[in-house]
């Protein structure tokens, strides 16, 4: 069975005929399925049946509103942002990163403070013994005394203790360590996490109990498993993080109950992860001023505006094909706007490396950040620095002009509040501002302009 589409094959391949990953197929044992959810460790019967196959079909008028909005704040303010607010009850949350990222730190941090206030919480892990936990937890001041400790990798005894003890949060480290006892194939396998993530998920909707479940991922940065593992879930989460820098980001994949546009910072300590109340202060403030080739950017990460910092450097290439080196943003993005550099601004780039890199470990995916790009390379090209009060926003079209983008105001006032005093935005985005700015605002409608506005002394 292939662990991306499920194509089910009666032999071993090397490529899947289904999506076309090669190395993807797996050895899978299946079994009849019980007829009624899972028999529980006792064998006296079946879980819950108050969500799967339960009842008659309702009307949907008759359905009560507002169950999804009764969230449970985890006391970890970035924590809950990226979640939309807070924890649904009865909602399954996966949380996949690198080994060593802080997975399992995040969520002992979590369980202790729900711990606290919001009810029981029980741990299980299938990776460590309950002396490692009780280690983390005491470097983190974690003592709740809600917070109950299971080591346990049997989804059926996991399932009976979620009965017995009806704690309010589950948190399962991590799911490819878990086994159900209806399928032979050993944990981690497709069928296993495809299993016990569905007994799991019966679970939480049955008893209206939230689950948090850890997830490996792969050398290529992917959740591992079953590709409909993230389909099963409700809400998605990747925990990022160059281990080089103190920085990691928390961000939603999916999330049927908010919005996937929320990123969370966190910086890591020997305490544990604290979070940044101003990521743009922290962003920028190694920044070096009178330097050609770094330019600050405005962007807006869902409802947070954030300024970062965008370095360029442009060297002569002594290869046949001249090097573009790019980290925190989109290589075939960056190609573009060099190319649009040399069409339409008239800079011979075509025999020079280029590197571009946003500063302090962050990605940014919106193409608010293409003028700064833009302005950062001819920058370091003729060797004349920006002005270290200067922001640039805006995204650039094949044409060489300068598109809107959205939330311009949101980005002014970041800025202003971080002591930037001009800005060089699209004319159309300056023609629509309400009120008046609270810094210099220069409206320019094509790169060459705001290059040019840019490097003015």
């Amino acid at each position: 069975m292939c662990r991306q589409c499920g194509y089910e094959s009666a032999k071993w391949l090397g490529r899947c005929p289904g999506c076309g990953e090669w190395g993807t197929l797996e050895e899978t044992v299946t079994v009849a399925a019980p007829p009624r959810g899972l028999t529980n460790a006792r064998g006296n019967g079946a879980l819950s049946s108050s969500w799967v196959g339960a009842g008659k079909p309702q009307r949907l008028s008759d359905v009560p509103s507002g169950g999804a909005e009764r969230r449970v704040q985890t006391g970890i303010g970035e924590f809950d942002r990226v979640l939309g607010g807070g924890i649904v009850p009865g909602s399954l949350i996966l949380i996949g990163g690198d080994p060593g990222v802080g997975k399992s730190t995040l969520l002992t941090a979590a369980a202790g403070a729900l711990a606290e206030k919001a009810g029981k919480v029980l741990y299980v892990s299938g990776e460590e013994s309950a002396t490692q936990i009780k280690l983390r937890a005491d470097r983190l001041g974690v003592t709740a005394p809600d917070l109950l400790l299971h080591n346990e990798t049997d989804v059926a005894l996991i399932t009976a203790a979620i009965q017995n003890e009806r704690p309010a949060f589950v948190i399962v480290d991590s799911i490819q360590t878990m086994q159900h006892p209806e399928v032979e194939s050993g944990p981690g396998s497709v069928s296993q996490v495809r299993a016990s993530t569905t007994a799991l998920a019966q679970v939480a909707k049955g008893e209206g109990v939230s689950i948090f479940l850890v997830g490996h991922v792969t050398k290529e940065g992917a959740l591992a498993g079953p590709r409909v593992l993230e389909h099963m879930v409700d809400t998605v989460l990747t925990f990022e993080g160059d281990r080089h820098y103190f920085y990691r980001v928390l961000r939603a994949v999916k999330n049927r109950f908010g919005s996937t546009d929320e990123i969370g910072l966190f910086e890591m300590h020997e305490e544990g992860l604290v979070e940044v109340a101003n990521p743009s202060e922290m962003l920028l403030s190694e920044r070096a001023g009178g330097v050609a080739g770094s330019v600050v950017t405005a962007t807006v990460e869902g409802s947070r505006p954030l300024l970062v910092e965008v370095q360029a450097l442009v060297a002569p290439s002594y290869l046949a094909n001249p090097r573009r080196t790019v980290s925190g943003v989109d290589t075939n993005r960056v190609n573009l706007i060099l190319a649009v550099l040399e069409k339409r601004v008239g800079m011979s780039l075509a025999n020079q490396d280029v590197f571009v890199n946003i500063a302090g470990g962050v990605r940014v995916d919106e193409p608010a950040a293409d003028l700064a790009i833009a302005v950062a390379a001819a920058s370091n090209f003729k060797e004349v620095a920006v002005d270290a009060g200067t922001v640039l926003a805006g995204e650039v079209g094949l044409a060489g002009e300068v598109r809107a983008i959205g939330q311009m105001e949101k980005r002014l006032r970041e800025a202003a509040r971080m002591g930037f005093t001009r800005a060089v935005v699209c004319a159309k985005n300056k023609a629509g501002l309400r009120g008046r700015p609270e810094l210099d605002v220069i409206g320019v409608e094509s790169v060459r302009q705001a290059v040019d506005a840019a490097l003015k002394k």
